[in-house]
């Protein structure tokens, strides 16, 4: 579990672009800045793709209007996916930075992963919105539903903030 003042851990990762990926530390990432990171269980899955990410695209100017530099949607899915997802539903368009955590090293190092073996759900990543100052949990709201966004979403964090 995250707690608030914790440094995230190093885990790497994969930024995911509309041309490509490439590797990517977290440290390195998070360093000197401030990232709203919303994590999801996975790319195309029905409450990611029709409530989740449209909310986040929704209030991402707000977002950056609060000092945000960047805003990243991370799924453990493998980036070709991951890519296709950031293509279709507008994320690459609304500039947000789209993070494959293939692996799941990150989800896992964060105490964040779950497992639903009878729908093919093997390490993946509960739905929380996390805001990251200089590498330092500042805003941690992990979800209270399955399948809704009640406590996760862009608007939810901005109340926070």
């Amino acid at each position: 579990m995250i707690d608030i003042g914790q440094r995230l851990p190093d885990a790497d990762v994969i930024r995911v672009t509309p041309e490509g990926q490439e590797a990517l530390g977290m440290a390195d990432y998070l360093a000197s800045k401030t990232v709203a990171i919303f994590a999801m269980p996975g790319a195309f899955t029905s409450t990611c793709s029709s409530s989740h990410l449209p909310n986040i695209i929704k209030h991402k100017d707000e977002l950056f209007l609060k000092s945000v530099d960047d805003i990243a949607i991370l799924v453990v899915n493998d980036p070709f996916v991951v890519r296709e997802w950031g293509k279709h539903s507008g994320a690459f368009d609304a500039g947000l930075t789209m993070i494959s955590d293939a692996s799941a090293a990150f989800t896992i190092a964060l105490g964040m992963d779950f497992t639903v073996s009878a729908i093919g759900y093997f390490n993946r990543s509960q739905r929380y919105a996390l805001l990251i100052e200089d590498g330092i949990a500042a805003k941690f709201l992990l979800e209270e539903a399955r399948a809704k966004v009640l406590s996760s979403g862009a608007n939810h964090l901005l109340e926070q903030m």
